[in-house]
């Protein structure tokens, strides 16, 4: 059970990341301290999704995650412990979704060639993963 949580703060976000314009092509960057609201451990890419795939379609205990379509598009579907749902279309470069843990996610409607970066703030634990959205909902109760 997951117990005294701010149902009001745990909610997936967009963050705008720097951009430098430049004539000669853009800049975006992440460092620490800039861009990223957590400190980064893990850094994972999903690409070559065919279409009509879905990916995703889980939640971490304890894992915060910032994705960032790096090229082309796709949607992250969200559901918080509140149980609020939101469509978030990716596809700026510039553009970050942070999700913050107990957030049910799926990622679908990949364009041709869609890159989509997540950063995590740790590393692989099969143990935080919440697979199974009965058990999602009985963790948050």
């Amino acid at each position: 059970m997951i117990q005294s949580l701010n149902l009001n703060v745990i909610k997936p976000r967009l963050i705008e990341l720097p951009k430098i314009l430049d004539k000669r092509g853009n800049l975006t960057f992440i460092q620490d301290g800039v861009g990223c609201p957590f400190a980064i451990k893990r850094v994972f890419w999903t690409f070559n999704v065919p279409g009509g795939s879905v990916r995703g379609g889980h939640a971490y205990r304890t894992q915060q995650e910032l994705i960032v379509a790096i090229n082309g598009a796709f949607d992250v579907c969200t559901r918080t412990i509140a149980g609020e749902e939101q469509r978030f279309r990716l596809e700026r470069g510039y553009i970050g979704l942070f999700l913050p843990p107990l957030t049910w996610r799926h990622m679908e409607n990949f364009s041709t060639n869609g890159i989509g970066l997540h950063l995590s703030n740790s590393v692989f634990n099969a143990e935080d993963y919440l697979r199974d959205e009965e058990e999602f909902y009985k963790t948050v109760k």
